[in-house]
């Protein structure tokens, strides 16, 4: 893939793809990182495709391999977004099934190699239905859903914004809307930031997905009420950084020389190849 060379002599942005396998291609999917490897759910599989896959496709980027999981009662799914959960379930929320719009919860569980539809807690007041939306984690076990709902004949002018509880003990979720509206939105990003000054908070902004170019605060925590700064959130088919061994792979394939200073990459799915973009800088002394 092309790199865009940047304004510095000796430094830019350059793509290399890292993996190269027809398992990783599909759109609509969701791709999670979860121990240290990356969940490719659903989808669809070809052009036109309307019947979304069940298939789940675990790539190791160590490894630099793509394999498909045989873990029975896969979810039937596009369009829908996914999160880990406790180092160990990868909970897949709404989405498309190939006839309706759904809000509920299946979970991978990693340490059996199986999935479970998790069921409604009591109290739990869900939406309609979910597509196209993006579940931003907020704590260990709540995320953020913002986004498209409402039945194939639903289309609101404004968006709800959840508070999705999930227990893992009791394998049950509870939907709880917030008070504040969002424009409707769908096929859009989420990011958690870091709000600046002395005592910084966190506030969540979408990105995209409406008429409207300028983001939207769907959001707000103050000082200490978010633990710690989580990675954000993007749409369904870009993934976090990570590091490690991993990180030490992709920077030799992507060609990044020793000793150049760097910052960490994403990974990012392109068709159905796995890319790789890295900025580097080659500093020279007498500059």
């Amino acid at each position: 893939m092309a790199g865009a060379v940047g304004e510095a002599r000796g430094s830019g942005w350059t793509w290399r793809p890292v993996a190269r396998d027809p398992l990783l291609a599909r759109a609509f999917h969701s791709c999670t990182e979860l121990r240290g490897r990356f969940y490719l759910v659903g989808g669809l599989l070809a052009g036109g495709a309307r019947e979304p896959s069940s298939e789940t496709v675990v790539f190791d980027p160590a490894a630099g391999q793509a394999v498909r999981v045989a873990a029975p009662g896969g979810p039937r799914r596009s369009h829908h977004d996914a999160a880990p959960l406790g180092g160990r379930w990868l909970c897949v929320v709404g989405g498309w099934d190939g006839s309706r719009r759904l809000a509920t919860v299946t979970a991978l569980d990693a340490d059996r190699g199986e999935w479970e539809a998790w069921t409604a807690g009591s109290g739990s007041c869900p939406p309609a239905g979910l597509s196209s939306h993006t579940c931003t984690r907020i704590s260990d076990r709540e995320l953020r859903v913002a986004g498209r709902e409402g039945g194939t004949r639903t289309q609101r002018r404004y968006g709800s914004i959840y508070t999705l509880r999930l227990d893992p003990g009791t394998r049950t979720y509870c939907y709880k809307e917030e008070g504040c509206h969002t424009v409707s939105r769908s096929g859009h990003c989420a990011a958690l930031l870091q709000s600046p000054g002395p005592h910084p908070g966190h506030q969540l902004l979408l990105f995209g997905g409406c008429n409207s170019a300028e983001p939207e605060v769907a959001g707000q925590w103050s000082h200490g009420k978010i633990k710690s700064l989580l990675s954000p959130q993007g749409g369904t088919t870009c993934c976090l950084p990570f590091g490690g061994k991993a990180f030490k792979v992709r920077e030799q394939r992507a060609g990044v020389p020793a000793g150049a200073s760097r910052t960490t990459p994403s990974l990012m799915f392109c068709g159905w190849a796995l890319c790789c973009p890295v900025r580097w800088r080659n500093f020279d002394q007498s500059q």
